[in-house]
């Protein structure tokens, strides 16, 4: 059974910093897109940023593309969210993804992810 447990979110000042974890579990991450998600309140669900496991090229949204970098760590099976230069408008439940199919993970499409996590909050007040 696969599983997907995020952990590193809460609450931090505009301008602060936050790193989510993902731990993946019950089966090997190849081939495979580890995307992070986000959805705020009375927004659609957003892709942020995403990895392609095998060689782990990043793909970012532009909303956050230089201030947020997405890494992993293929003997932990973790992937993760670091989160520099954080605004207000970052508040969301983040949730992390695999898309096992390995292929565009660039587009972020959160359609073709099988796999999800429970979401993790992430508040930046100003």
């Amino acid at each position: 059974q696969v599983q997907l447990v995020e952990s590193g979110g809460g609450s931090v000042q505009a301008g602060g910093s936050l790193r989510l974890s993902c731990a993946a579990s019950g089966y090997t991450a190849s081939n495979t897109c580890m995307g992070w998600f986000r959805q705020a309140p009375g927004k659609e669900r957003e892709g942020v940023a995403a990895i392609y496991t095998d060689d782990g090229t990043p793909y970012y949204a532009g909303s956050v593309a230089g201030r947020f970098t997405i890494s992993q760590d293929n003997a932990e099976n973790t992937v993760y969210l670091q989160m520099n230069s954080l605004k207000p408008e970052d508040t969301a439940v983040y949730s992390c993804a695999a898309h096992p199919r390995g292929y565009n993970c660039w587009a972020l499409d959160g359609d073709e992810y099988n796999y999800w996590g429970q979401g993790t909050q992430v508040t930046v007040s100003s």
